[in-house]
């Protein structure tokens, strides 16, 4: 999901949650509606990262992952503290991290629960380089490996270009078009994802 800030995306994906309800129509997550009672059996093999979540400053790094591991009912700490970068720090207390080691926290956390569908809100936000790179190659594979459908919200195109098979360009809780980034590029006559978004805006199809 690519768009300006107020476009929808952040909405879109707390509907996906299940947490907002749609002005109108209705969202569906592997096969359930979102306001069926049936979706509270989806949510066990969900997972939403909120662009703004704060882990527990109390609690150590490790305690945290075995927080959320245990909302699932799974125990892949050996993968989620690789996969955290934070080394010897993870069992350091979260208050004493930067903004950046509490996202890679969550975000490995999440990833490794085992859910069959990710809807994740700017997910490399705050993070380093290296290890924007390292949580998108595990979202890739993730992905690959278990099937699963992942939504995704970036403002970063090239994140999106080098990440995502198929993108929805939002404006104003419209989509404005959709395609995969080859389409989009060839669509729009333009060398990377920014400049199509950018003629899209300007003269939506």
């Amino acid at each position: 999901l690519v768009g300006p800030n107020g476009a929808g995306k952040t909405t879109t994906l707390r509907i996906l949650a299940g947490l907002l309800k749609p002005d109108g129509g209705y969202a569906e997550v592997l096969g359930i509606r979102t306001d069926s009672p049936e979706f509270r059996k989806v949510k066990r093999r969900l997972a939403y990262l909120p662009e703004e979540v704060l882990p527990y400053d109390n609690l150590t790094g490790r305690a945290f992952i075995e927080f959320i591991h245990g909302l699932y009912g799974v125990d892949n700490m050996k993968e989620a503290v690789e996969l955290s970068g934070l080394g010897p720090r993870i069992d350091d207390k979260i208050k004493t991290y930067s903004k950046g080691m509490k996202r890679r926290l969550v975000v490995a956390a999440l990833l490794t629960v085992g859910a069959r569908a990710l809807l994740l809100d700017e997910p490399t936000s705050g993070v380093d380089v290296l290890h924007a790179v390292e949580i998108r190659r595990v979202v890739k594979q993730y992905a690959k490996s278990r099937g699963a459908a992942v939504v995704y919200s970036s403002h970063n195109m090239l994140e999106v270009q080098s990440t995502c098979d198929r993108v929805y360009f939002i404006e104003r809780g419209v989509v404005i078009d959709v395609g995969t980034p080859a389409q989009l590029l060839q669509r729009y006559n333009a060398t990377d994802l920014e400049e199509a978004f950018v003629k899209a805006i300007v003269n939506p199809t």
